[in-house]
């Protein structure tokens, strides 16, 4: 049984950016990332330390806390995990092609790495308000594309997430206003393929 909350420390802490708030540059500028870490991502972070004091969840890791809530619970725990899942998989330097049995999928699931990225556009185009677009492995091995609404998480649906586009306008809107394709397009010059491989060769 989940155990309840009285200590004094927050559950949970926001994690630090793995490079410079800089560092993505042209792409994510400086203060886009100090907007959607420090404010965004660390409020969604402390909302959930809240949230869960005095709860069933207050003992339970953050994946299970998403598998299991509903409402302002599930929101804030999926935003914090989403984030630093999206954070994680971005790098200054990025190895920028996949390989090995990743790009063996890829292929097979999309005919190519370009096939990817524009079936990943047309879906971050088309969704609709705020969300997330996942790069996804389905039950059966197979390589998915999953457009989810606000903190919509594929790990819901028996997913495992390997790639993450963020697609609420906190993300990107400082830099692109309203061009959200731009955006989009713009984050596969860092997007770290080593970082979606190691994810993938996971089991």
């Amino acid at each position: 049984m989940a155990t309840t909350d009285t200590a004094a420390t927050p559950r949970f802490t926001p994690q630090d950016l793995p490079y410079a708030y800089d560092a993505l540059a042209p792409a994510i500028s400086e203060e886009t990332m100090h907007y959607h870490h420090d404010k965004h991502y660390a409020g969604y972070v402390d909302k959930l330390n809240t949230l869960i004091v005095d709860t069933p969840f207050a003992g339970q890791p953050l994946e299970d806390i998403i598998l299991s809530a509903d409402g302002a619970m599930y929101n804030n725990a999926a935003q914090a995990w989403n984030h630093e899942f999206f954070f994680g998989q971005l790098s200054p330097k990025p190895r920028k092609e996949p390989s090995g049995r990743l790009l063996e999928a890829i292929n097979r699931s999309f005919g190519s790495l370009d096939d990817l990225k524009v079936e990943m556009g047309r879906t971050a185009a088309g969704l609709f308000g705020s969300g997330w677009v996942w790069l996804a492995e389905d039950p059966s091995g197979r390589l998915v594309v999953v457009g989810e609404p606000n903190a919509g998480n594929p790990m819901c649906r028996g997913m495992k997430p390997l790639l993450a586009i963020d697609v609420w306008e906190h993300a990107y809107y400082i830099d692109y206003r309203n061009r959200r394709a731009d955006a989009v397009e713009a984050l596969w010059n860092v997007v770290d393929w080593k970082v979606v491989g190691d994810r993938y060769a996971k089991r």
